[in-house]
């Protein structure tokens, strides 16, 4: 991991407990990251400049993350020509459905990937993929990844076999 190829912005430090996740996911997957606070409201200046300037910084996918209105990833959608993936934060009244539909409703021209309510582990796997698109050995750990959550899974129905309903709940406190 030399070269950052994601960046994660977040409009305000109460959105971390959840686009911690990108980071962490990227970071398993072998794919460095930054990860910033920029809003789109507060420091629009800098949040357009992270954006322009995210090309020449290596920066190959941004991951953006914003709860209510969800402004961000559309204005950095705005200034860059990067694919920009947005993390629709559970937040207020309507529990990030509003920043769910602020997101995935881009004006033409303007698109936005856009993941889940919270869904910003899916959002650095996201990003991975696209850096696989052209990276084999970026791809090939994604696969080993999915491969993993496959024997996850077979493993947890293994148990479930065994034990049976009530015993497989009981063994978590239930």
């Amino acid at each position: 991991m030399s070269k950052i190829l994601i960046g994660i912005v977040m409009g305000s430090d109460s959105d971390l407990t959840v686009m911690k996740d990108a980071a962490a996911v990227l970071d398993e997957l072998g794919v460095s990251s930054e990860i910033i606070i920029s809003s789109a409201h507060r420091v629009p200046d800098k949040t357009a400049d992270y954006a322009r300037t995210a090309e020449q910084r290596g920066l190959a996918v941004i991951i953006a993350g914003a709860g209510g209105a969800a402004h961000l990833p559309g204005v950095i959608a705005a200034h860059t020509a990067l694919p920009v993936i947005g993390v629709p934060i559970k937040s207020g009244v309507l529990n990030g459905v509003d920043a769910l539909y602020a997101i995935v409703q881009m004006p033409s021209g303007v698109p936005v990937a856009t993941v889940g309510i919270n869904s910003a582990k899916n959002a650095g796997i996201l990003a991975a993929q696209i850096i696989g698109a052209t990276s084999p050995e970026v791809r090939a750990r994604i696969t080993a990844y999915k491969e993993k959550l496959a024997r996850q899974v077979k493993e947890k129905d293994a148990l479930l076999a065994e034990l049976g309903i009530e015993g497989y709940l009981g063994r978590n406190g239930g």
